[in-house]
């Protein structure tokens, strides 16, 4: 388990092993608990008052983005999201996930991970600096702080697969192939992934940013409404990007279709000059010469090549004909 608590007071920082004696000094408090193990998720509950239902939503990873008010705190659940490597495919990636639970008091702040998140090391660092423009805002402030941060990873994220949409649309068409389908069917997998935790993060958010939660300051609001307008982007963008691989999708089964419809109609022209020749060889392929009636021409002796010149012309009349037609 990781275990900071740090407060914050007029002489600068000072550190805690016990989160509730942190939270009992005088000054801004933050505790954050990152791989916690159930008998120090118990402690944490009982010295910080932290709700257990609470507790349940930063381990279970299939809890989306949330926000909920207890007697003495307020809980915002937030995820963070990043592209990594596909365990089973190569050279491809896929949205993985973590919680970050957010437990907002009068005068402190817990965050709860069931990792390490780097966004929250690097606050650490940062606060552990003596970053007062920070602390003298209050743990409200520093929450934000926290929030914006995930969001702006969100972005990150975005640019990652706007490119890889790029790459697949100049495939599609410069020279479609059955793998790019799987392409554009993984990337629309991410970005619905990526909506189902952007899209309640923007309501978590929006309850902070409205004035309806007593631990938020006032002047901290506009902070929060700022956050709240990058979620806002962040799914707008998810939603373009959705609609744009469903138009290379598009593209993509078009150019199947014209392909298939070159091959077909080149087929149906090779079928179509046949059927005449395929007419004459069966007509004189009827060996009747021991009779009155037999084609005179199976006695002459220029027959043969004369038949051969004659479906040679037909075969050539129908060519020229399907070329002024604009059929070949």
């Amino acid at each position: 388990m990781t275990l900071r608590a740090m407060v914050y007071a007029d002489d600068g920082i000072e550190r805690y092993d016990d989160p509730a004696a942190a939270v009992a000094a005088p000054g801004e408090t933050w505790v954050h608990a990152a791989g916690i193990e159930p008998d120090e998720l118990q402690t944490l509950e009982d010295r910080l008052g932290i709700h257990p239902l609470a507790v349940d939503d930063v381990i279970d990873d299939q809890t989306r983005p949330k926000t909920a008010e207890y007697e003495t705190h307020t809980f915002v659940l937030l995820k963070t999201v990043s592209l990594s490597q596909r365990d089973e495919v190569a050279l491809q990636k896929e949205i993985r996930t973590h919680t970050v639970g957010f437990f907002i008091g009068e005068g402190w702040l817990v965050t709860m991970s069931t990792t390490d998140i780097d966004v929250v090391d690097q606050s650490a660092t940062q606060w552990a600096k003596n970053e007062r423009r920070v602390a003298n805002r209050g743990t409200d402030f520093l929450a934000y702080r926290l929030m914006d941060a995930i969001v702006d990873d969100y972005f990150d994220v975005l640019d990652e697969i706007e490119d890889d949409i790029e790459a697949v649309e100049e495939r599609v068409l410069d020279e479609p192939e059955p793998r790019i389908l799987e392409d554009l069917n993984d990337v629309r997998r991410d970005l619905l992934a990526f909506r189902k935790v952007a899209w309640p993060a923007r309501e978590a958010i929006s309850s902070l940013s409205r004035g309806d939660i007593p631990e938020v300051a006032d002047e901290n609001e506009k902070y929060f409404r700022d956050v709240y307008d990058h979620l806002v982007q962040v799914v707008d963008l998810i939603e373009t990007y959705r609609d744009l691989t469903g138009g290379s999708r598009d593209i993509y089964l078009n150019a199947v279709s014209q392909s298939t419809n070159d091959v077909m109609k080149t087929l149906t022209v090779v079928a179509t000059i046949f059927i005449p020749l395929t007419f004459v060889a069966g007509i004189y392929g009827m060996n009747f010469a021991e009779t009155p009636l037999a084609m005179p021409e199976l006695y002459w002796t220029y027959g043969y090549p004369a038949v051969m010149l004659g479906m040679g012309a037909v075969a050539g009349l129908m060519l020229v004909y399907f070329r002024r037609q604009d059929w070949i």
